[in-house]
């Protein structure tokens, strides 16, 4: 009998329940508000619900955010069990790229990021080489994000933590004048701009680890170009950085970012905004999403609708703009492309070639 179709949610993780509590937390922290204004400060208009807080000053604005790598290095564990390799350096690095990854959305360059580092047992520190590597992928990451490694915290949570295991996390922040802003005034006649991932990334892997516990060899699998599943799994994740950089650099204006993590292609109507966001150029996913939808299974909405598709980064520009966004990709070493356009009608993302649409109701962050 073949196994039944998986998904996210099949797999444990419900964003109904979780964004329901965000936007629990949304409301209760709007009541702290008034205490910025005995900083002489205040919170910049419209940034509730977006990936990264801000706060206006009175020339410019702090940026904040903080970010968690979920379940991947659960994968990295199991893989170091069955090759003696560590992939730790990868998980560092993935670690700084989704904190990174969700400041930037906002146009802020990240200045410091901090790591979070639970473990279960502090003897987890006492393996040598896994430490080592985690520690020198967390550097790497900050280099590639321009940003100094500012300190963290390692708490021992016995009891909380499973013994052999690290819950990996952090924050950054970082400042900016107010013309750099990225302010979410899109409308109809947009570009939409992808920028390509490096594969899963940081997201959906709760249902990979579900996906390889049905499978006879787990993750050393091989897909049809001959690397392991939980190898593919591995690869780091892109940092983005860079391309906002280099989108400064060039004077492109970036109306509204990305980072396309969970939700999926559903988070490219992030923007609480009745428009809809058609994307009408796909390009072939990475080999590893072939592998997940066959041998999940996993159906291709559901695929949509939870990983990144080959999509790390969206940007939302003027049509005239477009053609230099791309080129401001290339410039910073993504590969990047028109996808489609922003349409007058309601919230929505719509792939026409695949015969998906995703409603405004599918995504409810704020």
């Amino acid at each position: 009998m073949a196994d039944a179709p998986l998904s996210y949610e099949s797999a444990g993780v419900d964003y109904d329940a979780l964004d329901a509590f965000k936007r629990a937390c949304q409301r209760a922290a709007a009541t702290t508000v008034p205490m910025l204004a005995g900083h002489g400060v205040r919170e910049a208009e419209g940034t509730r619900g977006e990936s990264a807080y801000l706060i206006e000053t009175p020339d410019g604005y702090l940026a904040h955010v903080e970010e968690g790598l979920g379940t991947k290095n659960l994968v990295a564990d199991a893989m170091q069990e069955l090759t003696g390799r560590s992939f730790y350096h990868h998980i560092g690095i993935d670690t700084v790229a989704t904190i990174v990854n969700d400041l930037v959305t906002v146009g802020c360059l990240p200045m410091s990021v901090a790591m979070h580092a639970a473990v279960g047992d502090s003897l987890w520190f006492a393996e040598e080489q896994r430490a080592a590597d985690l520690a020198e992928g967390f550097a790497e990451g900050c280099r590639r994000a321009g940003a100094v490694w500012g300190g963290g915290e390692t708490p021992a949570l016995s009891g909380l933590v499973e013994r052999n295991a690290i819950v990996l996390a952090g924050s950054a922040m970082g400042r900016m004048s107010k013309e750099d802003r990225i302010r979410g005034d899109v409308e109809a006649g947009d570009a939409i701009v992808f920028l390509a991932s490096t594969g899963v990334q940081t997201n959906g892997l709760t249902l990979c680890r579900r996906i390889a516990e049905r499978l006879p060899e787990g993750y050393l699998t091989s897909m049809s170009d001959g690397r392991a599943f939980g190898e593919a799994l591995l690869d780091p994740s892109a940092l983005y950085a860079d391309f906002i950089a280099a989108c400064r650099s060039a004077g492109v204006r970036l109306k509204y970012a990305v980072h396309v993590t969970g939700h999926g292609w559903r988070k490219l109507m992030r923007l609480d905004q009745p428009l809809t966001y058609r994307i009408t150029e796909i390009r072939p996913p990475h080999e590893v999403f072939s592998f997940i939808q066959t041998r999940g299974p996993v159906d291709q909405r559901e695929m949509y609708a939870t990983f990144n598709m080959g999509v790390g980064f969206t940007a939302y520009v003027a049509a005239e703009d477009a053609d230099q966004a791309v080129q401001a990709a290339r410039i910073a070493g993504h590969e990047a492309w028109v996808a489609g356009e922003v349409v007058d009608g309601e919230k929505a993302v719509e792939i026409p070639s695949l015969g998906i649409r995703f409603a405004a109701d599918e995504l409810q962050v704020r």
